[in-house]
């Protein structure tokens, strides 16, 4: 068996080892469909149709852009007609954008969780270890077995998404507002970027812990700088931009190759086995 036919064998076992349990299929399935679609649709339907100043808590985002319309910041903003126009524009198009990142993160984390810290519960990474393949094709292996879907994942959110936002957009705004460059750039750099740190770091959590459970938790602290990302692009403080989006990736690939790095020094063939015991 070559390399290219490891790989693909890896991924395979990889995969079929998660749509045969429901308990990790599920949650993937589960969030983006809460934080990717329903969520958001339903706030753009709210916002497009209802009084927003019945909608509690409404004007901290009123108060945002108008401050954000001072600033000078999305002129776009200032020219429109009224506020449901302002805030339909705004949720879709720079509000959800972060939102985005935890749906690879989220099943980055249960995939690669599964990956090692699987192996090791179910008493099969020995099998793995004793086999021809080199250790850099088991990495490649796993890598790709959470990176593939994980971006399968997100893309495909991002599509019904997009479909829902300008099903709702087009009879305001008379056209097709959905995507912009900054979605564009998210979905295309950001987002195989983010996915290639996040697995890189859950597989060498993963490869170092004995559970599963250990594993998605230590794996899952990623979310939290996100959290911050979502609170300052909500509350106007941090306004998410093009460059501000190519620099993101351009860091999260930098922070790929020192994982990547780390990965190959710290995981040898004899350290995995040994964690076995």
């Amino acid at each position: 068996m070559n390399n290219r036919q490891a790989i693909r064998a890896l991924i395979r076992k990889d995969i079929r080892s998660v749509t045969s349990s429901i308990q990790l299929w599920l949650p993937m399935l589960i969030v983006p469909l809460i934080i990717g679609i329903i969520v958001p649709s339903a706030l753009l339907w709210a916002a497009s149709r209802m009084n927003l100043h019945s909608i509690s808590n409404i004007n901290v985002i009123l108060e945002t852009m108008n401050r954000l319309i001072q600033d000078g910041l999305m002129p776009s903003l200032a020219s429109m007609t009224s506020e449901n126009h302002r805030i339909v524009y705004y949720l879709a198009l720079y509000m959800f954008a972060p939102l985005f990142l935890i749906i690879p993160v989220m099943a980055s984390s249960i995939l690669t969780a599964n990956s090692f810290a699987g192996e090791k519960e179910r008493k099969t990474l020995e099998g793995l270890l004793f086999t021809p393949m080199s250790m850099s094709t088991l990495f490649k292996g796993k890598v790709l077995a959470a990176l593939i879907p994980s971006l399968f994942l997100s893309w495909v959110t991002f599509i019904l998404y997009g479909v829902i936002a300008n099903i709702l957009m087009y009879p305001m705004f008379g056209k097709l507002m959905f995507p912009n460059l900054n979605w564009i750039i998210l979905i295309v750099w950001v987002v195989p970027t983010c996915s290639l740190a996040v697995i890189l770091l859950n597989v060498l959590i993963s490869a170092k812990v004995r559970g599963f459970q250990e594993a998605y938790q230590l794996g899952g602290l990623v979310v939290l700088p996100l959290l911050a990302l979502i609170a300052g692009q909500a509350t106007g403080m941090l306004l998410i931009g093009p460059w501000m989006l190519f620099g993101t990736g351009a860091v999260l690939l930098l922070i790929s190759w020192v994982l990547l790095r780390l990965v190959t020094i710290w995981n040898r063939r004899q350290q995995l086995a040994e964690s076995q015991i």
